[in-house]
């Protein structure tokens, strides 16, 4: 099987690379390198001992992606790229529909004129809004809220068009919750350029020494300790559900989406508590006050995923702490 990986140098689509090379698969990878790095490249192939191909380019790049196409028979695509921040997609929306809508529209046209017709889509539990119930169904009713969720939420609808004009076609969105950990090798893992939008390497940041305290924003949800809870998942665990996905699609058609979580709820502090006990260091916490748009509480219903793809998630909490620290310590000695 040969298949084209689009963000492949990025946090879960290099991840992703690691498994499909280990499982024999041949992958031609893409990334504009906005939010990554080409020594991720090389960090592959080290854990892999095997190369694959890599092209910079962008999917907003209509004439590139057609000649990829042109070169390259690819059997499926799974769909990484695009911008991921909920912050900042309230401050820059244009930027967002631009990359990750357009983007998208690009690449589903590519594989249209190239007759490709499998794609696995990096969707978000976003997509859901507001939560009516928890743990979150797929049933889940979609009403997002920011530009980032609206983005993911559109692209689905475009897939889902696509099924329904060509029986052929399979697309699947895969609904993430909140990916953290790394690499047990501690090659590769979470290293956004910047200051980080999501909890984890803002927590192992704050260890090194980089930040002075972790800002925790809201402390008087209506949770059991105040803070945010969420549902965290080990990227080891996020990217095996996409290759158990390529497996179900091979003998399914049409439009789906699952639920890529654990079922399991912790708060920003059980977090912090859980990764203070596995390293044995203190981070310190500011607490400030509620950011817009941020939910109380939310976690996800797997059981379909579990059902249908045969997929369960096998890390633990502490687990995820552990490789994330490896992950950071490795990156502070490399750059040190």
């Amino acid at each position: 099987m040969h298949i084209l990986v689009t963000g492949g140098l990025g946090y879960i689509g290099s991840h992703f690379i690691v498994m499909a090379l280990e499982e024999g698969i041949q992958v031609t990878a893409i990334d504009n390198l906005s939010n990554s790095s080409i020594q991720t490249q090389k960090a592959i192939e080290d854990i892999c001992e095997k190369p694959f191909h890599f092209i910079e380019t962008d999917l907003k790049d209509k004439n590139k992606l057609a000649e990829l196409f042109k070169q390259h028979r690819f059997d499926a695509v799974v769909h990484f790229a695009g911008l991921k921040a909920v912050g900042e997609s309230n401050e820059k929306p244009l930027d967002y529909y631009e990359n990750n809508m357009i983007g998208s529209w690009n690449l589903l046209h590519a594989m249209h004129q190239s007759e490709v017709k499998k794609i696995i889509f990096s969707s978000s539990a976003t997509v859901y809004g507001k939560p009516v119930f928890n743990p979150y169904t797929e049933e889940h009713r979609k009403l997002p809220f920011n530009p980032y969720g609206q983005t993911k939420s559109l692209v689905e609808e475009m897939m889902y068009d696509l099924c329904q004009s060509d029986k052929k076609w399979s697309a699947i969105a895969l609904r993430y919750f909140n990916p953290i950990g790394a690499h047990p090798s501690g090659k590769i893992g979470d290293n956004p350029k910047g200051i980080p939008n999501n909890l984890m390497p803002y927590i192992t940041k704050v260890a090194v020494g980089e930040f002075e305290a972790l800002r925790v924003f809201g402390n008087d949800y209506p949770t059991k300790d105040g803070t945010g809870v969420r549902d965290y998942i080990h990227v080891m665990d996020l990217v095996n559900g996409h290759l158990k996905t390529l497996q179900y699609q091979q003998s399914h058609s049409g439009f789906d989406a699952f639920n890529l979580g654990t079922g399991q709820g912790y708060s920003v502090l059980e977090v912090v508590e859980a990764f203070e006990k596995e390293n044995h260091i203190h981070i310190p916490l500011l607490f400030k006050p509620r950011r817009a748009g941020d939910l109380a509480a939310y976690w996800a219903d797997p059981t379909k995923a579990r059902t249908l793809l045969n997929w369960q998630t096998t890390r633990n909490l502490n687990e995820m702490m552990r490789d994330a620290w490896n992950w950071q310590k490795s990156q502070s000695i490399s750059f040190s």
